[in-house]
This record gives structure tokens, sequence and C-alpha cells, in this order.
């Protein structure tokens, strides 16, 4: 800090917050959620209860003239047991919407995943930590911290060395998204490259991040979450975590498709609505799942572990989720002309995976989520597309 300037403290409250649902009050500070409490509290197992609480496109939001910001966080990081530590979460911080700085917080509590799949897991308690921001512009500014999309975050305090105020409404339009672990952010570098945050910037909207890792399963509590947020424009991807995790059968994929969307219009009944499906994933393209963890070769990857000869008793691959994706959307179409459909397939393709191939045989490299966000901000946000700007 400064110490030709005096320090200022401001607690974290949630009028500093965007792109969250929920905020809990714990023993250090503030943890926010993107799932409200009502849903939480129907959460089956501890994949979602992490993956929520991992801030994906949440972030500060505030003005200033502050040239050296300093936030007190206790991150709670996640390891597989036998593997090495990933990397301190990174924390962007935004001078009027352009990438300035960036900085990490070593320590805090550390989650130690012993099942992988049931993502049973012990907790290590460990201490607070700063993210520290240095040589900002000495002038009056919007400043965002985007948190780690991958690190539970409890936010603490912010210290400045000029006073801070919330930032005034941008009057964008707020882009609502639901997806799996490829939204939440699996493999991007830092929480503004996740794929939606990079299309919402293109875009020129407020992102609300709902990609939950391993848990876009059509659950009717993330429907009534959507249902009661509100949002200019929606999307939801669905597919891949119901094809990999083998949870249903064609018989109750349809249904429950229908069920989610009818939820989401209870509270949205003429907000633009995407429906995306899968993207390109070639061992889950025409194999059922469940996903099985490959170690051949050193490194992790993912084997789809079904037999393709029981898609005709109804199990799911990539491809029949997508053409019932395609016919339920045609079918409501008819009766919602402010309901569209995607194919995921026009976002990450063969073309896209032979040049950006999946490092695990299931999530995009960083450049692969660059890719996913400039071709879902050309197709969606672009002239003609479904979120055009005028369409809501």
């Amino acid at each position: 800090m400064n110490t030709d300037q005096p320090t200022i403290t401001t607690p974290v409250t949630e009028d500093l917050l965007r792109g969250h649902l929920d905020v809990e009050a714990t023993a250090h500070g503030l943890l926010p959620h993107r799932l409200p409490a009502r849903a939480r509290r129907q959460i089956p197992d501890d994949q979602l209860a992490v993956a929520e609480a991992q801030p994906s496109g949440v972030r500060l939001v505030f003005r200033t003239r502050a040239t050296t910001i300093e936030l007190d966080t206790l991150p709670t990081k996640r390891v597989y047991r036998g593997f090495p530590a990933p990397a301190d979460g990174v924390y962007d911080l935004l001078v009027d919407g352009r990438l300035t700085a960036q900085a990490t917080v070593p320590g805090g509590n550390v989650r130690t995943i012993t099942d992988m799949f049931t993502q049973a897991s012990e907790l290590s308690r460990g201490p607070a930590g700063t993210a520290r921001f240095t040589g900002l512009p000495d002038r009056e500014k919007d400043v965002e911290i985007w948190l780690p999309h991958t690190e539970i975050t409890e936010l603490i305090t912010l210290r400045t060395d000029a006073p801070v105020e919330p930032a005034p409404d941008t009057g964008r339009r707020v882009w609502l998204h639901h997806g799996s672990s490829i939204s939440h952010g699996s493999n991007a570098a830092h929480p503004t490259a996740v794929w939606p945050a990079l299309a919402a910037s293109l875009g020129g909207v407020e992102l609300v991040n709902l990609g939950f890792g391993g848990s876009a399963l059509l659950d009717p509590f993330t429907a009534r979450a959507m249902r009661d947020t509100p949002a200019d424009l929606i999307s939801v991807k669905v597919g891949i975590n119901i094809v990999n995790s083998d949870v249903m059968r064609l018989r109750a994929f349809g249904p429950a498709v229908h069920g989610f969307l009818d939820t989401v219009r209870e509270g949205h009944p003429t907000t633009p609505l995407l429906v995306v499906s899968p993207l390109l994933c070639p061992v889950q393209e025409d194999t059922p799942g469940p996903l099985a963890p490959d170690f051949d070769g050193g490194t992790l990857r993912f084997k789809a572990t079904g037999d393709p000869a029981e898609r005709a008793a109804g199990r799911l691959t990539l491809n029949v989720i997508r053409e019932e994706l395609a016919r339920i959307v045609g079918q409501r179409a008819a009766d919602d002309p402010h309901l569209h459909h995607l194919d995921g397939r026009d976002l990450y393709g063969e073309r896209d995976h032979a040049e950006f191939p999946l490092p695990d045989a299931i999530h995009p490299d960083p450049a692969g989520h660059r890719r996913i966000g400039e071709n879902f901000a050309r197709l969606v946000f672009g002239e003609g597309g479904p979120f055009a700007t005028g369409t809501s």
C-alpha cells in the first residue's frame, strides 16, 4: 500500500458483487454462491455443492481512483489425492473493461478429493491471504475483480489508497447461462478467459454464469433458480454431463428437458431462450457413459465405458441427445417464437478439434475456450443471432 496515502478499509458487502445469486456470511467474511439457499438445501452430492460455491463469473465491481488495491480472501483449493496440486487460482483485475493486472492468493484451505467418482473429500484448514494490485491508473475508473473460477473464495476486506463506491448500473443486458464444466471453466487459464466470460465481453452483456462442473443434469432446483433470476437473455447448454454420468435414458431425458424449460418459462415467458446441444467430444459421440479416468501414458484422460449397441435400448450418446434437443426445440418453437436452438458443434466441431484437441478428451484448452467464446459471440450476439441487440 502507498504509504503517502491513507489506507481505506472497506468491508466486502453484497452491493459490490455481481454474477452471484446469493451470499453467505461466514466466520471470515462473505461467501458468494451461484445457487440460492433453497436450491443448495436440495443438492444431493458434494460435486455440485463445491461447484456452485466456486465463483465462476463472480466479480467485485466498484468505482475508485485508487492506484493500489488489496483484497483479503480465504480460498479453498481443490486437489486430487495422488496428483500434483494445481496452480493457485488467478484474480483478474479489469479497469474500464480491460484486463489490467492479475494476482494470486497462496495458502488457504485445501480440499483433497479422495474418490474421483463420488467426489468424497477431506478438508485441511489454512490461513487467509491477500491479492495485491499496484500501479493502477490515477484517475476515476470502474474496477472489476473477477474471482478465481475454480477456488471457493471467502471475501474478507478491501483495502485501497482512495475511497471506493459501488459502480453505477451500466444498463447492459443480463445474460443468464447454465452449462457444464466447460461453461464453468475447466482448463481455462484465468476467470475472464472462461468461454462465457469471453462471449459476454464480446457481446457487451453482464454475465451470470451457472456453469457447474459435472452437474448440468436438468436438476429442477437449478431450473427454479433460473426462473427466479432477473435476466434479459437465457441459454441452457445441456447433454454432456447426462451422457458422461449415465444418469438417465432417452425415455426420461425428453420429459426432463420439457420440464426444465417449462420451469424457466414460468419466470421468463418471452425472454430469448437458447438451447445449446453438446460440443463435439469424440469419446462420447456414439458411445454411452459413464466416463472413467484413463491413466495410460502417465496423464489423466477420460474414456467412455458404455456399449454403443445399447443405444437401441435408450442409452444416451451425444448424437442421440443432439437429435432429441433439436426435435424438442422445434416442437416447442411452434408456440414459442423466442425459443432458439444451436448445435454445439457450431461452437466447437471437427475443424476446431483438429486445431485445438481436447487435452483430457473432454475439456478444451485455453485456446479452445477462446474459440468457443468467439464462435458464440458471432453466432448468438452477432447480427441475426438470437441474442442480437434488439431481441429482448
